[in-house]
């Protein structure tokens, strides 16, 4: 089916199967509790996972891309992820 050679693409891969079992399994939680305030409380924690993830498939790329793409580049990498950050949050 896929071959995958390189341990980052599959470490970024595998959190990002991991992330969304757990959204799928919150999706489930909700409906089978069927309560909105539960469902709120639910949807709270994905709100913290959702950027948990976001964080560390981003570093991993990062560290895949270290020695490959100039420090300056690198530099503005994570500073268009800080801005990504910053964006939401205002």
């Amino acid at each position: 089916m896929f071959h995958v050679f390189d341990k980052i693409v599959f470490s970024m891969a595998a959190m990002r199967f991991l992330s969304s079992f757990i959204e799928f399994s919150a999706a489930m939680l909700m409906l089978k509790y069927n309560r909105v305030d539960t469902a709120f409380k639910i949807n709270a924690v994905l709100a913290l996972i959702g950027p948990t993830v976001l964080i560390i498939v981003t570093a991993l790329g990062l560290v895949g891309l270290a020695g490959k793409v100039p420090l300056s580049k690198m530099v503005y990498i994570g500073l268009g992820v800080s801005l990504i950050f910053y964006g939401v949050n205002k």
